[in-house]
């Protein structure tokens, strides 16, 4: 049974919502994401150190690969140890024990997943997304997430794709079209965002501008 101070959030106005982190990057492309996919999860494990010392909610989606019996701690487990490309990646962003996870079998993390209910129960307005890629699943996660009226911050070196071009065009389209702010990771302010209430697309919580 975990102990009070390791129990997770049971409710924040704010989540961080990790996609696709653990990853053995072991597909055609992959070799692409390497690098600056290690320059993000640096990024990416300060901001979740960040939100868990702010009791903020830390998520972790992760697609299944198709397999219906996949297990998210036997992913850790062969991401982490064995020999495989996003093997160094996977070991900066291993989960805590607060940390929740879902597995997703498409791009978006809300489909077909928990992700809605257990947002609901959280009572979230905001969603900061994070990890990869920035041009597939970052994508389509925000799409969903507007579509179902989040606030949607992604920090812009926080997210990767196999392109860089293809990157910035998906951080353009999300700012244009999901109304994302695109904040240095540095730069939210998870203290903020728990404060803030349900009104959207406010500024509240980042401390730049974009």
């Amino acid at each position: 049974m975990a102990s009070a101070t390791n129990e997770p959030p049971r409710s924040s106005r704010c989540v961080l919502l990790l996609i696709d982190v653990i990853n053995d990057l072991e597909f055609d492309g992959g070799e692409k994401l390497l690098a600056p996919g290690l320059r993000m999860a640096r990024k990416v494990a300060a901001l979740a150190a960040r939100a868990r010392a702010a009791k903020v909610p830390v998520i972790y989606a992760n697609d299944n690969f198709g397999h219906w019996q996949s297990d998210f701690r036997a992913q850790i487990d062969h991401c982490t140890n064995e020999d495989v490309r996003g093997r160094a990646i996977a070991r900066l962003l291993v989960p805590s024990p607060t940390d929740s996870f879902i597995l997703k079998p498409k791009h978006s993390a809300f489909f077909a997943t928990a992700l809605e209910p257990l947002l609901r129960t959280l009572g979230t307005h905001t969603i900061v997304l994070a990890g990869l890629a920035g041009d597939s699943c970052i994508l389509f996660t925000a799409h969903d997430a507007h579509m179902r009226d989040y606030a949607i911050i992604v920090p812009r070196d926080g997210v990767v794709s196999e392109e860089p071009d293809s990157n910035r065009w998906a951080l353009h389209h999300m700012r244009r079209m999901a109304r994302a702010e695109t904040p240095a990771a540095r730069d939210i302010d998870f203290a903020a965002l728990k404060r803030s209430g349900p009104a959207r697309r406010s500024r509240r919580g980042v401390t730049t501008e974009r």
